[in-house]
């Protein structure tokens, strides 16, 4: 039995192992856990032949051999997964996709089409896009969730106990979303639709991650998984874009008037179904977009320092303080999640086991730049609420800069430690991914504390 000192040093090797596989083109992120399986009876046997636990670490992946010839094996032997197209040549003859992706594409399609018609399925009740836009905001992300965790569900073949805590989460957020006697246009109404989609993304990551959840793996599969996601929904609506605009030209040609259809059924309709495409796309593609996370990630990340720097600056030069107005707020609040979503995602496109680097320096600019942002946010925040009283936008600000805050200081930290080489790179990863579920917290309070504490307004 090794010693506790000897087991965190196996963990932590094991960690950097699995975050290099999970970086390979060749193998899903999901078939991690069964070639994590074989390195630890590796392990485990050499230990008992008298290794030690790093020398037995060492051997046990010397034996693995090839990573890149390991996993085209690995998909021989498992021919009916979705990857084995990706990892073994296409044959000559030009022989058809196997039965599981074909299947893997008709069941995510089919709830691409469920979730189009789960938005016009109020409708045949009497309610309509604009007139109630209040209900529509506050149930889209009922209309697609669900389906795209039931997506998840299906292909991890989770367990009837872990379904039934899904369900239950989505039943429960139909409720306060919909029971509340909310005021038309309200404060609160506007806030319930902002969050509850947060945290219901929490439900689509459990489900995501297939039973791995609570590993610090699992977490940043999912947050993986996040920004792929998000490129690809951007690229679908921009391609949805030049679609809509050559309906209109096409249309009006005629001398018909398509706004009616666009408004009432493309958009709503093609951005709902657009969310299961886009999922999908990820996994169907994932050697695609993984060769593109660490461009964009190097890309964006000196961009975005380099505006913060600035803004930190001008705040300086002109004295002057925030505009901390609803709409302001929400713009602020959302440059700062985009900063930290840029964290996370260059976070998980890294190799941990690289040394620090000039990008890992521009990374602790990113973050000190951000951190001393939301202290000037959350500073003019507390004035107004000292000078005008609490609102339900002040008070929600208020909290999710102060969520922000306590992300971004340790993650300020821990950076620091990593450039400075006093500490490793997955202490990172395990804050970053742990935190998650305070993000959820924070907005289910909202959605469930905030309407009948403000009295619905």
């Amino acid at each position: 039995m090794p010693s506790p000192d000897l087991s965190v040093s196996l963990e932590e090797q094991i960690d950097q192992w699995r975050s290099y596989l999970r970086r390979r083109r060749a193998i899903h992120p999901v078939d991690v856990a069964e070639l994590e399986d074989h390195l630890r009876e590796q392990v485990a046997t050499l230990s008992d032949a008298g290794l030690a636990t790093d020398e037995a670490f060492l051997v046990a992946v010397k034996r693995m051999g090839d990573l890149d010839a390991l996993s085209r094996e690995f998909a021989r032997e498992h021919s009916d997964r979705l990857w084995k197209q990706l990892v073994v040549a296409p044959s000559e003859d030009g022989a058809p996709r196997s039965a599981a992706a074909r299947k893997d594409a008709v069941v995510a399609f089919s709830l691409a089409v469920a979730a189009a018609v789960a938005v016009k399925v109020p409708a045949l009740f009497g309610l309509d896009l604009d007139d109630d836009a209040g209900f529509y905001a506050r149930n889209a992300s009922l209309f697609v969730l669900p389906l795209l965790t039931g997506y998840f569900a299906w292909k991890r073949g989770l367990d009837r106990r872990t379904l039934a805590w899904l369900a239950a989460a989505f039943v429960v957020a139909a409720v306060f979303a919909n029971a509340y006697p909310f005021e038309p246009e309200g404060s609160t109404e506007a806030l319930t639709a902002l969050h509850l989609p947060i945290a219901l993304w929490l439900a689509v990551g459990v489900a995501y991650a297939g039973g791995r959840w609570n590993e610090v793996a699992g977490r940043m599969d999912f947050v993986r998984f996040s920004g792929e996601f998000f490129v690809y929904f951007v690229l679908i609506a921009l391609g949805g874009g030049v679609l809509t605009a050559f309906t209109s030209v096409m249309f009006n040609a005629l001398g018909a008037d398509p706004e009616t259809f666009i408004s009432e059924w493309l958009l709503p309709c093609g951005a709902a179904g657009a969310v299961l495409v886009a999922a999908w796309l990820v996994e169907a593609k994932q050697s695609v977009i993984e060769n593109m996370a660490p461009v964009l990630s190097r890309l964006f990340t000196p961009m975005f320092a380099a505006v913060l720097v600035a803004f930190l600056g001008a705040l300086l030069w002109t004295g002057g303080g925030l505009d901390v107005e609803r709409d302001t707020l929400i713009q602020f609040n959302g440059l700062l999640v985009v900063v930290l979503g840029l964290l996370l995602y260059s976070i998980s496109a890294r190799d941990p086991a690289a040394a620090p680097g000039l990008f890992d320096v521009l990374q602790v600019v990113l973050v000190v730049s951000a951190l001393l942002a939301d202290g000037v946010a959350l500073w003019t925040i507390g004035a107004r609420i000292d000078e005008f009283g609490f609102s339900p936008n002040r008070v929600a600000a208020l909290g999710m800069n102060l969520v922000l805050l306590v992300n971004l200081a340790w993650s300020a930290v821990l950076c620091l430690r990593f450039v400075r080489r006093r500490g490793p790179f997955t202490a990172i990863e395990r804050w970053q991914t742990d935190y998650l579920p305070v993000y959820a917290a924070w907005a289910a309070i909202v959605v469930v504390v905030f309407p009948p504490a403000f009295g619905w307004a």
